[in-house]
C-alpha cells in the first residue's frame, strides 16, 4: 500500500505540495515558501538495543541525540546513512514522511513541533512535501514526545 492510499484508507486529513526534488529541509523551504521551522526532518536511526526509530524535530533545529536515547529509554542512538535510512523507511532521505514506514519504527516527535497544529514532512518522493496534522502524526505512530533537539 503506498502512502496516498494509506492516508486515503486511515481517514486522515493531508495535502501533498509538488516542489522541485530537494533532500534538505532548508532547500525545500526555499523552494516552496514555506517556514522552515514547520517542514521536519524525519531522522532514521537505530539504537543501542538494536531496534530502528524514527527521530521527527523542525527543520530549524538540530537533533540532540543523547536527548533522543534518553526518550527512547537506550544509552545511545545512531543516525543511519541515506541507503540503509532507505531501506528501513521505504523513502529517500528528503522524501521519508513521519508516517507509513516500511519497517517498524519507534517514533519520537521534538515538543516544538506540537506548537504547529500542522506541519510538513517528506511526501514519499524528493519532489513532494506531505502536510499533515500534528495531532494525527501522534496518533497514527503512537510516537512519544520529548525535546530532542535544539536551536
Amino acid at each position: 500500500m503506498d502512502l496516498d492510499e494509506y492516508l486515503f484508507n486511515a481517514g486522515v486529513w493531508h495535502r501533498f505540495v509538488e516542489k522541485t526534488e530537494t533532500v534538505h529541509t532548508a532547500d525545500a523551504s526555499h523552494a516552496t515558501g514555506i517556514e522552515l521551522n514547520r517542514i521536519t526532518k524525519n531522522l532514521v536511526c537505530r539504537t543501542s538495543k538494536g531496534a530502528y526509530a524514527l527521530l521527527i524535530i523542525p527543520g530549524d533545529r538540530r537533533v540532540n541525540l543523547q536527548r533522543a536515547a534518553q526518550a527512547l529509554a537506550v544509552s545511545n542512538v545512531q543516525l543511519l546513512g541515506f541507503r540503509e535510512a532507505e531501506e528501513v523507511s521505504g523513502y529517500p532521505p528528503g522524501g521519508t514522511p513521519s508516517v507509513h514506514h516500511k519497517k517498524a519504527l519507534d517514533v519520537v516527535v521534538d515538543k516544538s513541533v506540537l506548537e504547529h497544529e500542522t506541519i510538513f514532512c517528506g511526501g514519499g518522493t524528493r519532489g513532494r512535501l506531505l502536510e499533515l496534522r500534528t495531532e494525527d502524526i501522534l496518533k497514527l505512530t503512537k510516537a512519544n514526545t520529548a525535546e530532542i533537539s535544539d536551536h
